[in-house]
């Protein structure tokens, strides 16, 4: 049987929030990472999967559960795990050479040995030449290859990239990407197993043995998909593109069910603090236009969407999921089609459609129903943001807090269900609102 390198087994982390209680990122996740093999881990952005790599780092500790390295307990970073960021994570101040050598440096490694192999870890990713450049003389792709030859200095076991290729453009990252496969499949690479954390979904199905789907509140596995496909992989053969359905098919697995008709949905149920999809009313109005277009009819494969629109799996997704929650359109199993009342949208005038917008956003979003209440109890009718994301911090980071109040005053204010003003920070009924004294 191939070596089990990384396991986790029912791995739990709570964060503190503001108000002192406990706010679970992730709860019960099973993983298990295997001699010569990559995995890529899908999911929501805040799903916790950077959370996860860095518990298997041994970056910060999981508060239950429990992670092995090599069959020993992991309370501490492993010399045998490397990761690397998306922000590159480099020191401008140094030149190539000296950042690949900082782990190194780290490990009491004599100065010689150093420069002798962070020279050949420079040349193994292609910057042969570039040793004495600093960060700012480089592109973002030669950054990125700095930051994954750092890693690889140290010859790890596991290779954990956390988004490494999402800050790059499109172009750069696909080359980088087959590079790093080009090092994997010629035995180059030091490393026995890598852990591979995107956004993008075609990416992991070209990369990955086995692809894993993260769900969000807690984080935990939702669903696996093996591929057996030999590599490389062409992303436009029957096969891949199969695979990339399925993958579709898993991610949108929860959002709901609709008949084959398109026209029944499972409700999505959302309390007060829930997490809202990074979704704005500019783009659902697009994305409901192009399926409105005669190209789709109403109706969609996910996939398809993505290249006709051009859009990324972290912008795409997103959106579907967020008109599939205020009931303009049905997700499920990879598609995504227009509901009666999203047609009803689609056909409306600017009036129709605030209409509809705001009915929808206070039906499906408790936080929103909440904020109206409580202006129309508020005997100015303003209120002060703060209570509101007061209360998302008692369940949310505050970057997730401020990202989920800002998204429902967006959606609420296209549907005239409340107004914002940007310089006060107050929220408040819109201009002939009757107010109701509390």
């Amino acid at each position: 049987m191939t070596q089990t390198i990384l396991s986790l087994t029912q791995v739990g982390k709570t964060f503190r929030s503001a108000d002192g209680s406990q706010r679970p990122v992730l709860q019960g996740v099973d993983f298990t990472l295997r001699d010569g093999e990559i995995v890529a881990l899908l999911g929501q952005s805040g799903s916790g999967k950077s959370t996860l790599l860095r518990i298997m780092a041994g970056l910060i500790p999981a508060d239950g559960g429990q992670v092995l390295y090599r069959g020993q307990p992991l309370y501490g970073p492993a010399r045998g795990i490397s990761m690397v960021f998306q922000s590159f994570a480099l020191f401008p101040w140094l030149t190539v050479q000296q950042n690949v050598e900082l782990g190194l440096e780290a490990r009491g490694v004599p100065a010689d040995e150093r420069a002798r192999r962070a020279e050949a870890a420079i040349e193994l990713i292609g910057l042969a030449g570039f040793e004495g450049a600093l960060p700012r003389e480089l592109s973002g792709g030669m950054r990125q290859r700095v930051g994954i030859a750092r890693a690889l200095v140290v010859e790890p076991d596991v290779l954990l990239m956390d988004e490494a290729f999402s800050a790059l453009d499109v172009l750069t990252g696909e080359r980088l990407r087959e590079d790093i496969l080009e090092l994997w499949a010629g035995g180059s690479m030091p490393t026995k197993a890598m852990l591979v954390v995107s956004h993008n979904i075609e990416e992991a199905v070209l990369m990955a043995d086995r692809v894993l789907v993260f769900a969000s509140d807690p984080g935990r596995v939702r669903s696996e998909l093996a591929i057996t496909l030999p590599r490389p992989r062409d992303p436009d053969s029957l096969e891949v593109r199969a695979l990339i359905d399925e993958v579709y098919s898993l991610m949108t697995a929860g959002a709901g069910r609709a008949d084959r008709s398109g026209t029944a949905s499972e409700p999505v149920h959302l309390h007060l603090a829930s997490r809202l999809p990074v979704a704005d009313v500019a783009s659902m109005d697009g994305l409901l236009e192009v399926l409105a277009d005669d190209l789709f009819g109403g109706r969609a494969d996910l996939p398809h969407l993505a290249e006709e629109t051009e859009l990324d799996d972290d912008t795409l997704l997103p959106l579907a999921h967020a008109l599939h929650l205020l009931g303009l359109a049905h997700l499920a199993e990879g598609d995504v089609s227009l509901s009666a009342l999203g047609k009803r949208y689609v056909d409306g005038n600017r009036v129709i459609r605030q209409e509809l917008f705001g009915q929808q956003v206070l039906a499906h979003v408790p936080l929103v129903a909440h904020i109206r209440h409580s202006l129309e109890q508020s005997p100015g009718g303003q209120l002060p943001e703060e209570p509101f994301l007061r209360l998302l911090r008692d369940h949310l980071s505050p970057d997730e807090s401020e990202r989920v109040l800002k998204t429902a005053i967006e959606w609420a204010r296209h549907g005239e269900v409340l107004e914002y003003d940007y310089h006060t920070g107050l929220i408040h009924l819109p201009d002939g609102s009757d107010s109701e004294a509390g």
